[in-house]
């Protein structure tokens, strides 16, 4: 008995179990480590990401974000032939595209600023809503704000959409507001 707690005490004290010991904290401790990054980068850093069902029947690829920060997806017409858009006029421009959110979610469709800024085309009811129950194809209400015809070819990025969390809410009735600073000041009371 002896002999064994005499090896059994050499074993722990001897240079391969510290080694070992050492090694296997080491790799402990980076395990740890990865998992935490890891962690951090997915629920921290990174944007909540969740699945969408999509339905393309458009000619055209599934919208996709083009930068790894973007907010928006561009969206693109759906059309059989071109549509020209006179000054001040407006209309439907389908996409080809029918989705399902998520109850809590809304799609907004937005306009894109260079179409905006270039051609002085946006989006009327800017932001568009699509609600997490409607299933129809979605269409994009443009209006033309420029002095000039503007030729909507298919194919062609027309809007943005852009994925977003809303809350419900119910209405408390009261016969009083609680007073602001602010108060009934409105339409440009803060200055032009």
């Amino acid at each position: 008995m002896k002999a064994f707690a005499y090896y059994y005490i050499c074993f722990f004290k001897s240079s391969f179990f510290e080694g070992l010991i050492s090694r296997v904290i080491t790799s402990l401790i980076k395990n740890f480590l990865n998992i935490l990054s890891f962690l951090i980068i997915r629920f921290l850093l990174n944007p909540q990401t969740m699945n969408v069902q999509i339905i393309n029947k458009s000619k055209h690829a599934t919208p996709s974000y083009e930068t790894e920060g973007a907010a928006g997806m561009d969206i693109r017409a759906n059309i059989n032939e071109s549509i020209i858009l006179k000054t001040l006029e407006r209309v439907v421009v389908k996409t080809g595209l029918f989705i399902a959110l998520p109850i809590g979610y809304e799609a907004q469709v937005r306009p894109r600023s260079g179409l905006a800024a270039k051609k002085g085309i946006t989006v009327l009811n800017s932001p568009g809503t699509i609600d997490a129950d409607y299933r129809g194809e979605i269409g994009v209400i443009l209006v033309n704000l420029s002095n000039e015809d503007f030729h909507i070819k298919d194919g062609e990025r027309i809007a943005q959409l852009v994925i977003a969390k809303h809350a419900r809410l119910t209405w408390e009735v009261v016969d009083v507001l609680e007073e602001t600073k602010r108060g009934e000041s409105g339409f440009g009371s803060t200055g032009v």
